[in-house]
């Protein structure tokens, strides 16, 4: 339960205003599409969040073997720096 309601502080963002992008790194990426079942607990907190979504590490899908399995779920993958997102372009 506590995990729902940590996942579920996206409203403060949104409340706020905040411009805030989620990128998806590392063991991360198995998420996209365990989230994605119906079935699953968590299934409807991807889509209400869908719209703050930056994208995946391209490096990391890759490596873990979903790479296909997150772009089937509508995620884009992200590799500016060596495979990786940049995050400095998103501060800069």
């Amino acid at each position: 339960m506590a995990r729902r309601e940590r996942a579920g502080s996206h409203e403060g963002f949104k409340d706020g205003h905040d411009d805030v992008q989620l990128i998806f790194d590392g063991a991360g990426l198995k998420w996209i599409p365990e989230l994605e079942k119906s079935d699953h607990m968590a299934h409807d907190l991807p889509a209400a969040v869908k719209n703050r979504i930056g994208g995946a590490c391209e490096f990391c899908a890759e490596a873990l073997g979903v790479k296909e399995q997150v772009v089937a779920c509508g995620v884009k993958l992200t590799g500016e720096y060596d495979g990786h997102p940049s995050f400095r372009k998103l501060v800069a």
